[in-house]
């Protein structure tokens, strides 16, 4: 896999994302050797079913608002930059630090953009609320997970 990693992404596009999500070289030509496994289709695209067979994200509670985020609105596809732009927002804040530059816009992992991503997991409706509805539909299925795991455990 790796080789097919490093020969389809031009190193054009490696130093683009770089810019614009903090990863290094060697991040890069990793995530995109996960997404070309994750890519059943071998279209180049990722569907919210190649990310429901990730099994961290199949028992995660939010899972499916976490798979959500990767797809802007109507769009079922996600190519390699809107999966690296939004891997971005997991970045630890302090990389920040190391790839700062006066004239860029504001990293994707900055603590305003990792608020806005949050928030957007619990904002089903995009409404640019979270109703207590919202809220509760979170908290229940964080709930139940809480529950499955200590009957689990016992």
């Amino acid at each position: 896999m790796g080789s097919r990693a490093s020969t389809l992404l031009r190193e054009e596009e490696i130093e683009e994302i770089k810019k614009e999500t903090g990863f290094s070289h060697s991040q890069i030509t990793r995530l995109y050797s996960r997404f070309t496994s994750l890519d059943k289709g071998e279209n180049g695209t990722l569907s919210r079913e190649d990310f429901q067979r990730i099994p961290e994200l199949a028992i995660n509670p939010l899972g499916d608002r976490i798979i959500n985020a990767f797809f802007p609105e109507g769009e079922d596809q996600v190519n390699f930059r809107g999966f690296m732009r939004t891997l971005a927002h997991f970045r630890p804040i302090e990389d920040n630090e190391k790839n700062k530059n006066a004239t860029a816009s504001e990293p994707l992992n900055s603590r305003t953009n990792k608020l806005l991503f949050a928030f957007r997991l619990y904002d089903l409706d995009r409404d640019d609320k979270i109703s207590r509805d919202e809220l509760l539909q979170v908290l229940e299925k964080v709930d139940v997970e809480q529950k499955m795991s200590i009957r689990f455990l016992h």
